[in-house]
């Protein structure tokens, strides 16, 4: 599961690229509860989503027709220079470079070998997002690719992520998580894409799931509120009940209602 102590190679970042800001952040804030805090000129109008003060997710705008409306997961890097050579020399390509951002910390932006798009921060005054797990946070990342061995290959080339395997009723999850962690330390999972049973099946990606408190209520309200339910909500023993969502503009997420830790 994720946490605020973000190991190496843990996810500590999430952002919406879309060319409609205003209408996102109204459909964003009436699923989730969550507060816009538009951005400045001097941020270069990168917004945030807040809920209950603490920082939950960014967003900026871009260039309509250009770049389509998307979720960007970042995973924590302890050096973004060092990272972006990891990531060429994997096999990757990189987009942005490494950046600094206003002394906050460095960014940069990537491809895998398949051409998903991912992203770093290397912490500097911001170590990542202030809350993550609970409901109406981040709490899970999944990659949904055409060869999940040459994915598990690259990204454990360049974060030294490590698998978990874990089994469920007719076959098992490739679970990740950061080196050294224990096994319930995983925080996301790759996936065969020919899995994935909804539309544009054949574009691999990452998607963030958000906890929610109630995955049918928040499904329903994503619909009638000009969103699409990609995957009508499933319930998977262990697991819980989650449900894959775009919103009005195409941006790909999922939600989920997360099952009860053993012993809770």
């Amino acid at each position: 599961m994720l946490t605020t102590d973000y190991k190496d190679g843990s996810p500590n970042w999430v952002d919406l690229g879309t060319p409609h800001l205003d209408g996102a952040a109204g459909f964003y804030t009436a699923l989730f509860g969550w507060d816009y805090r538009p951005g400045g000129e001097e941020a270069g109008g990168y917004a945030m989503f807040q809920l209950g003060g603490r920082t939950v997710a960014g967003a900026m705008a871009v260039a309509p027709g250009e770049v389509r409306s998307a979720w960007t997961v970042y995973f924590r890097s302890p050096d973004a220079d060092a990272t972006a050579a990891a990531v060429v020399m994997a096999g990757g390509t990189v987009a942005v470079g490494p950046r600094d951002v206003m002394g906050l910390g460095r960014m940069a932006i990537f491809a895998d070998p398949a051409g998903v798009t991912f992203s770093i921060w290397q912490p500097g005054r911001i170590e990542g997002l202030d809350a993550v797990t609970e409901a109406g946070t981040l709490c899970w990342t999944e990659l949904y690719t055409g060869d999940v061995r040459a994915a598990a290959a690259f990204y454990g080339a360049v974060f030294g992520w490590e698998i978990v395997e874990m089994p469920f009723e007719g076959g098992s999850y490739t679970a990740v998580k950061a080196a050294g962690t224990p096994d319930g330390a995983v925080f996301g999972g790759i996936v065969p894409i020919g899995s994935d049973p909804v539309e544009d099946a054949e574009r691999p990606y990452w998607t963030p799931y958000f906890e929610v408190a109630d995955c049918d209520v928040t499904a329903a309200a994503a619909e009638e509120s000009g969103g699409k339910v990609r995957l009508s909500p499933v319930f998977m023993e262990g697991v819980g009940r989650f449900a894959k969502l775009a919103d009005p503009y195409g941006a790909r997420f999922a939600v989920i209602a997360s099952a009860p830790a053993p012993g809770a």
